[in-house]
């Protein structure tokens, strides 16, 4: 949620970060009326209330002959401050409902527009020329069952389309690069957390996931509980109605969690093996700091998202994603891409978003300033690994005879293996 006062002050601000969403501008101004609305009916509840005590004090001072009058006068009182408190409170929950459907304000050198619009930042890394080894890359479900690291088939058999098995050298994998995640991040200062993967409505609206996207999110109604896309969601809630010591800095907690997403809206898109599915396990790092530390600490979340592709040996792209292609919480937001080979494009393997205070105002997460006064906190997200990452694993490591070279970081997490094999599977298998 924004400061009220962000809006009051600059409300051309508020509108064109709205355009440059291109969302709904035309908020702001409804935000403003119920911002008065709101503030002149308690104004108006407030002095009624304040001249109904005034009243009730008059009443042991008055004669036989005047009390009567004051308490006739001091019941139809408490009836219209009755009336006047309902209609400040109705105001006020205009108001809220209002401002719930604002996204962050976006930061600066953000590009406008929508998903395509994204502005890119750097290339790192060569992409393999397959030609000069001598023969056309598979598809990364290809290699994965080569090497016996998958099962789709009875993925889909057990829970559906978009569900899968890793198995064997596969499941590994993924636990090697999952590990050497958390490693990095802890040799960083992060406290790791294995997090709740189902949240209450007030954490997942906290953190701004119910807006736009909400669609995207499985519920249990049931229980009145939603699953998780992202450890961002519970690491966010941790620190729920606290005032935290960032004293000595940031406080920074990585996250290790199965993730669940519907996936609405993405139907034929990326649906071969597991580029888009509806469950995968992520390591998510997470920061809490003050304001004017956010943009230096986006940076450096940044900084070691780019360590650990460097560790798993893959080309990749930086891009400042477009306005429009925010999420609700975040007012600046990188994008890191891995080359994928047969599809000749690149894919997003991580992101990291600076939120500024739109999270923590929501969920009422403050600190204590050097003067010892009380100011709500930053907060922000970066993605360390996920099981997507095996994709651009598979297509980029893969060898002619259809074996995965092993990047030389993760290695040690796999007991020294260079190479995975590709396996003869029976008609069982």
């Amino acid at each position: 949620m924004i400061d009220i006062r962000t809006i009051r002050e600059n409300p051309e601000y508020a509108r064109a970060s709205q355009r440059a969403r291109r969302a709904n501008e035309g908020l702001i101004d409804e935000i403003l009326a119920a911002d008065e609305k709101r503030r002149s009916s308690l104004q108006a509840f407030e002095n009624l209330r304040a001249e109904q005590k005034n009243l009730s004090r008059t009443i042991g001072k008055a004669s036989a002959e005047e009390r009567p009058q004051i308490l006739q006068r001091a019941k139809e009182m408490s009836k219209e401050v009755k009336d006047l408190e309902n209609a400040a409170n109705a105001a006020a929950d205009e108001f809220n409902t209002a401002m719930r459907q604002l996204p962050n304000l976006i930061g600066e050198n953000v590009p406008e527009g929508g998903e395509d619009d994204y502005e890119v930042l750097k290339h790192v890394g060569t992409p393999r020329d397959f030609a000069a080894a001598g023969f056309t890359p598979r598809d990364h479900l290809d290699i994965a069952e080569g090497i016996d690291a998958v099962d789709m088939e009875r993925g889909t058999k057990v829970s559906g389309s978009r569900f899968y098995y890793l198995k064997g050298i596969g499941a590994r994998l993924e636990l090697a690069l999952l590990t050497a995640a958390v490693d990095q991040a802890e040799k960083y200062g992060f406290t790791m957390l294995t997090t709740p993967t189902l949240v209450n409505p007030d954490i997942m609206g906290g953190t701004g996931f119910l807006g736009a996207h909400a669609d995207e999110i499985y519920y249990l109604p049931a229980d009145d509980l939603y699953l998780t896309g992202t450890s961002e969601v519970a690491l966010a809630g941790y620190h729920k109605d606290e005032i935290i010591d960032l004293s000595a800095g940031p406080r920074r907690y990585t996250g290790w969690s199965t993730c669940y997403r519907r996936e609405a809206g993405s139907y034929g898109k990326d649906t071969r093996g597991i580029i888009r599915v509806h469950q995968f396990n992520k390591v998510e790092m997470f920061s809490y700091c003050a304001p004017a530390e956010a943009a230096a600490e986006h940076e450096r979340l940044l900084a070691w998202e780019e360590e650990m592709i460097a560790k798993a040996e893959l080309p990749y792209r930086v891009i400042n994603t477009a306005a429009g292609d925010l999420g609700d919480s975040a007012a600046k937001k990188y994008d890191c891409e891995a080359w994928l080979p047969t599809q000749n494009r690149y894919m997003e393997i991580t992101s990291t978003s600076n939120c500024t205070t739109f999270q923590a105002r929501r969920l009422n997460i403050r600190y204590r300033t050097a003067e010892g006064n009380t100011a709500v906190a930053a907060t922000l997200n970066g993605t360390l690994a996920t099981t997507r990452w095996l994709v651009a694993m598979l297509e980029n490591h893969q060898q002619a005879d259809g074996s995965l070279y092993v990047p030389v970081a993760l290695r040690p997490y796999l007991g020294g293996k260079e190479l995975i094999e590709p396996v003869e599977k029976g008609p069982s298998a």
